[in-house]
């Protein structure tokens, strides 16, 4: 048997936040942010919320669209994340507490957007030695605490949200084909967060520096994913024998609704293939993948044979593609 997803589900706060509200904050224009960025509008989480408040709602819809058999064969469970609820225990074992789940492995990947892929990629080698084995995979962010609201380039466009797949066993020649993923740590200062570790405590000096907060690169970010981009997905695509044409559905990490089309565009992909949730939920970080995936079946149900393909960047800086033959 192969690897493929059997179940989708998704959750994302009820605050709303316009881009008169972002105008506002960083002394820009609503115009400025809708040209630029192509994002609308994005959700931020409440004040009490942490990120496993949102991971929980949906791991429990992807469960229960799984059926009974998934969760009672669980091997393990995974949370794609770079905004944890704390620095330890990890969030996986608060979402596996609250998920009720007896004992079984349960841990957080970080890999900043690229997140979920690399949950995806363990998930399913993980179950190659369990066959009639399950696992869940989520990705949960909430960006909202990390932005310097002054910052126009990054507050324009991060959201919170939570998106989950539970992987399992579907017929051979369905499911998961390939995997590409990849780091390149030596261009790791493109996008962080300095204080909070072990390098740079947070204390009132990084505090007052504005170290907690999220900083990037832009237009160094925006070459890297362009390149590596075509990188990831030759690959995943090559592996497989498939060819750009080929491809039902293009999924990828919603880093901002321009770059996805430019990338589409000098790609050769037909732009109808391309499943968009920036402009309404901007970029979501590690739930971004799972969160248009969940998207593109809601709006026009994900059907047998169609070939789907996965792919992101994030911070490292990292990338990630995969291609399913959906079952």
């Amino acid at each position: 048997m192969a690897i493929g997803v059997i179940s989708i589900g998704a959750h994302v706060p009820e605050r709303v936040v316009s881009n008169q509200e972002i105008a506002a904050w960083a002394n820009t224009t609503e115009q400025w942010v809708a040209e630029r960025t192509g994002i609308l509008e994005r959700r931020y989480a409440a004040d009490h919320e942490a990120t496993s408040d949102l991971a929980l709602p949906a791991a429990r819809a992807a469960l229960r669209a799984a059926g009974d058999e998934a969760r009672e064969k669980l091997a393990a469970l995974i949370v794609a994340t770079c905004t944890p609820d704390h620095p330890q225990p990890s969030t996986a074992a608060v979402v596996q507490a609250g998920l009720g789940l007896p004992p079984l492995p349960a841990f957080d990947v970080n890999a900043v957007c690229s997140g979920f892929l690399y949950a995806l990629t363990i998930g399913k080698a993980l179950l190659d030695g369990q066959p009639g084995r399950y696992a869940l995979a989520v990705g949960a962010d909430i960006f909202s605490r990390l932005m310097d609201r002054s910052d126009r380039k990054t507050v324009s466009l991060f959201g919170d949200g939570a998106g989950a797949v539970v992987l399992g066993p579907v017929p051979a020649g369905y499911g998961i084909l390939s995997s590409a993923l990849l780091a390149n740590g030596e261009l790791h200062d493109y996008v962080k967060v300095v204080a909070g570790g072990s390098r740079t405590p947070l204390d009132e000096r990084a505090r007052h520096a504005g170290e907690h907060l999220f900083r990037m690169d832009g237009r160094a970010v925006r070459e890297y994913a362009m390149t590596t981009l075509h990188k990831v997905v030759g690959q995943a695509l090559g592996d497989s024998g498939v060819r750009v044409e080929d491809v039902d559905r293009w999924v990828f990490h919603q880093a901002n609704t321009r770059l996805l089309e430019a990338f589409a565009d000098e790609a050769g992909i037909d732009r109808q293939k391309v499943t968009l949730t920036a402009p309404g939920l901007g970029n979501t970080a590690g739930a971004s993948v799972p969160l248009t995936l969940y998207h593109a079946d809601r709006t026009r149900p994900l059907e047998r044979g169609e070939r789907v393909l996965l792919a992101s960047v994030g911070g490292g800086m990292t990338a990630g593609a995969m291609l399913l033959n959906w079952y």
